[in-house]
């Protein structure tokens, strides 16, 4: 089954808003063995609609529409794939009743612009949107199936997953899929393939290894097809073995395991506790770490010393090392970890200081450098990463460096 995506929307195209629902569709759409073979994305235009869809449905088996179904005037996809089967709209009694019946619940009537959302083409069989007002719509043309859905992420999720998806399965019988995801951190993508050269040559033909690279952290994902779905998942999972024996402690979890979630469980484990002082990254670490619930349990709090002064008076950095090392230095960094070791009376501390970027940097110090300590109250490692002038970029990435460094001192040392 190939299937290609249309989103609809002028405000996708010009920025004001991301297409997210294509990725979750095609997400969902892999999960059941179909092929998305396109995505477009089109403005609000009624030449612009139809012409994806005349392209799209003489490509794919299935053409998925998203937007555009509103009870506004810019709303005119209905219309717009009215012409293209050459059929009219009528109103649509079970739909209006529907509407009447959300609308009575909140206290209020459907307004003429709501029976005017109730006019469907004539040939479409409706798909009830239990998430909001504009239904979905299935049409069967020429062997493929074409559907049309609203816009808004979470109703298009409902029908996707309540009528579409179930649907599609009945229609197209597919090869099973399995994925398996490894996440590792610590190695760049091209050390990673070079690890693991040998193991994908020797993949059987129905089983693929692919290499998604982050900000400090690469999935290594293995994908494979086969009729027999038990026998498929027992393949893969012996390469994933493989994979896993070859690349030890670089592997931190699976199937898109956050490294501040793993981090969470080695500490909470351990019984172990953590806190964080930061400079460049004004409090980026902590923002991961607590953005996993239950955090309390192991992080107890973090110190922003962006300024000179804050490295001094709460944490203790020596004024003579930010003299004669600068705020930047291996020297202040490991003097950060004994400060908030002592202040935050932690089994654990981190600490950053860097230069974000874009500007700031000299000869000896360009943009992107940051280093980076861990320690506890015997032992202290430290990090020089060198990134590039980007600001945000640099943050990100000495973020979950700094989160892998600490996942590693535990192993190593608990």
């Amino acid at each position: 089954m190939t299937v290609h995506i249309i989103t609809i929307g002028d405000e996708i195209l010009i920025g004001q808003i991301v297409d997210t629902n294509s990725a979750w569709m095609g997400t969902q759409l892999n999960l059941i063995g179909a092929a998305v073979t396109g995505i477009s994305t089109v403005g609000d235009g009624a030449e612009d609609i139809r012409g994806a869809l005349e392209r799209a449905s003489a490509q794919a088996d299935v053409v998925l529409m998203t937007g555009g179904l509103g009870p506004t005037k810019d709303d005119i996809t209905k219309k717009v794939i009215a012409d293209f089967f050459g059929v009219e709209l009528q109103f649509h009694e079970p739909t209006y009743q529907r509407l009447e019946g959300f609308f009575r619940q909140l206290g209020r009537t459907p307004t003429a612009a709501h029976r005017t959302q109730c006019m469907l083409p004539t040939n479409a069989e409706v798909l009830t949107n239990k998430m909001g007002t504009a239904p979905g719509m299935w049409f069967e043309y020429n062997g493929s199936v074409i559907v049309s859905m609203p816009g808004v992420p979470y109703e298009m999720k409902y029908l996707m997953t309540n009528e579409v998806i179930p649907r599609l399965q009945e229609k197209f019988p597919v090869q099973a899929i399995y994925h398996h995801t490894l996440m590792t951190a610590g190695e760049g993508e091209s050390r990673i393939a070079e690890k693991l050269e040998e193991i994908e040559d020797q993949l059987p033909a129905h089983i693929k290894l692919a290499y998604l690279p982050n900000l400090g952290y690469v999935r290594v994902r293995l994908s494979g097809t086969a009729m027999d779905a038990a026998a498929l998942q027992m393949d893969v999972e012996k390469e994933a073995g493989r994979i896993r024996e070859r690349l030890g402690d670089l592997i931190y979890g699976q199937n898109d395991e956050s490294l501040e979630e793993n981090l969470g469980h080695l500490l909470r484990n351990r019984k172990l506790t953590l806190t964080t002082a930061e400079s460049c990254t004004g409090g980026y670490v902590a923002h991961l770490i607590t953005s996993v619930a239950g955090s309390s349990d192991y992080f107890m709090g973090s110190i922003v010393a962006y300024a000179n002064a804050i490295k001094q008076d709460l944490l203790g950095v020596d004024p003579a090392t930010l003299e004669t090392h600068g705020a930047v230095s291996e020297a202040t960094v490991r003097e950060m970890v004994s400060g908030a070791l002592k202040v935050m009376k932690t089994d654990l501390a981190v600490a950053i200081s860097g230069i974000a970027g874009p500007g700031g940097g000299s000869p000896e110090k360009p943009v992107g450098t940051i280093w980076m300590a861990v320690g506890n109250a015997t032992t202290t490692e430290v990090f020089k990463l060198q990134s590039g002038k980007d600001r945000l970029k640099n943050i990100q990435y000495a973020g979950n460096i700094a989160l892998n460094m600490v996942r590693k001192f535990v192993l190593k040392h608990y």
